[in-house]
């Protein structure tokens, strides 16, 4: 069959609209002339510009600034031997024991106080039994404030082996090795993760060493000096509580034992010799400085030899340590103790710090040049210079 002429379409309707009007406007027979050569220059133009930006140019990348992040508080826990037996029975309160049996009781509480958690690798672990120990400490803070005649000879090693379980530890290493000086207005301290119990534990050790049946004739069996170098190494801690708690436990400590007031002071000159000469980084240099005010202000007159060569040997070279800041009104106030008791020790301080005295860092320029006015006011009046 011969092949059927294909059917025309017919043609697309003549009515217009806003959104064909512009592709009807190629159809004319006759183009307007102005838009021919508005066509014509949009194409020279096209030529001579840039090419427009491409979309990837247009993407903003935010690149993130730590500085500019607030950091969340830090925390760490030192390195504890987590208990295996963790499980803790509460036990009766004290106050609803029968007399006889309040004294057994307290000691098993005691004892249930020395199992140790983990707060660092799994924090949500044992919250049952960590709770159980926390209403324990409570009640034992409780029962030594409260109570008389608790505080019996049983007791003594009990309290302390428990306080020494849970706070003589490992320490981890600084979260800023290099020693660099720490801006309490900028910087975060680092903090302790198990303080939860911790602090308790302080205040039950605090409220046992103020307790008036305390007595230091008995409980100097257990606080000797393998304790007290314990407690002074953790002033090296970076949570500032911690330390707050341990410079009040060390006043007490000091007040209490007559026989360790020697070892105590030469501790801490140890840890200031090395602190100056060897790490320059200590955490507790102002809270070791701030005991010290008040030694130093119970020394008896005339003063001992030893006495001022730790002036001279230790006090002034901690003038010299980068981050003197952090430390300087107490170490200042130390220095003065020392010139109001005996004034004829101003000239050789001032001499003695001249030697530190900065080249190149102008805020402790400053500090040094107001300890020196200072020091200067305690000067005999026939030694004072203009």
């Amino acid at each position: 069959m011969p092949n059927k002429p294909k059917k025309e379409k017919p043609l697309a309707s003549t009515k217009t609209s806003p959104n064909n009007a512009i592709n009807q406007s190629h159809g004319k027979e006759n183009p307007d002339p102005v838009e021919e050569a508005n066509k014509n220059n949009a194409k020279a133009n096209t030529a001579t510009q840039p090419p427009p930006a491409t979309q990837v140019a247009k993407i903003k990348y935010t690149v993130p600034i730590p500085a500019l992040i607030k950091k969340d508080k830090k925390q760490h826990s030192s390195r504890y031997n987590i208990s295996k037996n963790r499980e803790l029975q509460k036990l009766p309160l004290l106050k609803d024991a029968r007399p006889e049996e309040r004294e057994d009781l307290f000691i098993q509480k005691i004892r249930q106080c020395c199992v140790l958690f983990d707060f660092v690798s799994d924090p949500l672990s044992d919250l049952k039994w960590k709770e159980v120990k926390r209403s324990a400490l409570n009640e034992l803070v409780e029962y030594v404030t409260t109570q008389r005649g608790i505080v019996t000879e049983a007791i003594y090693p009990e309290g302390i082996t428990m306080f020494a379980v849970n706070l003589f530890r490992t320490l981890p290493p600084p979260s800023n090795p290099n020693g660099a000086e720490f801006d309490p207005e900028e910087d975060e301290p680092t903090l302790e993760a198990a303080w939860p119990h911790l602090q308790i534990v302080y205040e039950f050790f605090l409220r046992f060493l103020e307790s008036p049946d305390f007595q230091p004739n008995i409980a100097k069996r257990y606080i000797d000096q393998k304790f007290v170098l314990q407690l002074l190494d953790l002033f090296d801690s970076e949570d500032p509580r911690e330390r707050d708690f341990l410079k009040t436990v060390l006043h007490r400590i000091y007040g209490k034992f007559l026989g360790l007031r020697a070892y105590i002071r030469k501790q801490i000159n140890n840890i200031f010799y090395r602190y100056i000469y060897e790490t320059q980084h200590h955490n507790g240099v102002a809270e070791l400085l701030e005991i010290l005010g008040s030694i130093i202000n119970g020394f008896a007159l005339p003063l001992k030899e030893e006495h001022k060569v730790f002036l001279l040997k230790v006090l002034l070279p901690l003038h010299k340590v980068k981050s003197l800041s952090v430390y300087h009104p107490q170490l200042a106030y130390c220095v003065v103790q020392f010139l109001e008791k005996d004034p004829s020790l101003t000239e050789p301080t001032i001499m003695g710090l001249l030697k530190f005295w900065p080249k190149v860092h102008s805020p402790k320029e400053v500090s040094l040049l107001l300890a020196v006015l200072t020091f200067q006011l305690k000067l005999p009046a026939g030694r004072k210079k203009s």
